[in-house]
């Protein structure tokens, strides 16, 4: 026999309430349809569920046997019912966010934790690549969401909203001898002699803003750069986020200028495209992150 959805629910309401009176004044029904029911149920599976020889109904071991299973493919089927009616209101299934390398994304991922307990059944994928690529997949509508540093130039195509800032700052290794880079340095230019770890994939072009040797090594991920640096491969553009804890530890140091103080800071965006306007779940993550940062 193939037990129902109206089955399990029927099954457990007897064995929550403790009878069959008490099932039918939960589910709105008379009494007799209740017992009718139960009996059908009985029938088909060939063992009885209930007890009837006392004041209460008792369930038998065989219904209890069914009770674990019985109450998780009805709380599977009342999530279901939830989200086919949020699919109604312009719930998305999917929601596909990509963050830039270098990008402090711990904001992002407690407004994620908090919409997916609001939305337990939307399915939710994360990525992380080289700014460049993030808007490229933005671009080929690849992902909803792209939270990067802001582009020094306006592009029309896209729709954004300030979510903080991040700090780029020039750092070396403070253990070994980083070949390249000037023993004398003072100024910040003086750096474009040496080799730059950049964040930025082989064939992605990188912020301009953050570029200042024209011998570079690009890596796409910030764990790698700091690797390379600490090694004395070269120094690099990094956000503070990322060194606190190396620079802190004495691996890396923050280099010093004489003409200019070391930090870009870049704005930080979360930005979608204007065709495709934001659905529930990825308004509601914009909406929760800009609120935070104003």
């Amino acid at each position: 026999m193939a037990l129902s959805s109206d089955d399990i629910t029927l099954i457990l309401a007897v064995v929550d309430h403790g009878s069959f009176s008490g099932a039918a004044r939960a589910l709105r029904r008379v009494p007799s349809a209740v017992s009718m029911g139960i009996a059908n149920i009985e029938a088909e599976l060939g063992y009885p569920l209930f007890d009837r020889s006392h004041r209460e109904a008792v369930p038998t071991a065989q219904a209890m046997a069914l009770v674990p299973q019985a109450r998780t493919l009805a709380s599977g089927l009342r999530l279901l019912q939830v989200h086919a009616a949020q699919l109604s209101q312009d719930l998305e299934s999917t929601l596909t966010v990509a963050v830039a390398a270098g990008i402090r994304d711990r904001e992002l991922l407690d407004a994620v934790i908090r919409i997916g307990a609001r939305y337990p059944l939307l399915r939710v994928n994360l990525l992380r690549a080289p700014q460049d690529r993030v808007r490229a997949m933005l671009h080929q509508e690849r992902i909803d969401l792209a939270l990067m540093a802001a582009p020094p130039q306006v592009d029309r195509e896209e729709a954004r909203a300030a979510v903080g800032e991040v700090t780029f700052v020039a750092v070396a290794s403070a253990t070994v001898e980083t070949p390249s880079l000037p023993a004398d340095l003072r100024r910040l230019e003086d750096l474009s002699t040496s080799r730059q770890i950049v964040l930025a994939g082989p064939d992605d072009p990188a912020d301009r803003r953050l570029l200042i040797s024209d011998d570079r090594w690009h890596v796409e991920a910030v764990e790698a750069a700091l690797d390379l640096v600490q090694g004395g491969a070269g120094w690099a553009n990094l956000p503070t986020h990322a060194i606190r804890e190396a620079v802190a530890a004495g691996r890396l140091r923050v280099l010093e200028f004489d003409n200019t103080e070391n930090g870009v800071p870049l704005p930080v965006h979360l930005a979608w495209l204007r065709r495709k306007p934001l659905r529930r779940a990825a308004g509601e993550i914009v909406e929760l992150m800009h609120r935070s940062h104003r």
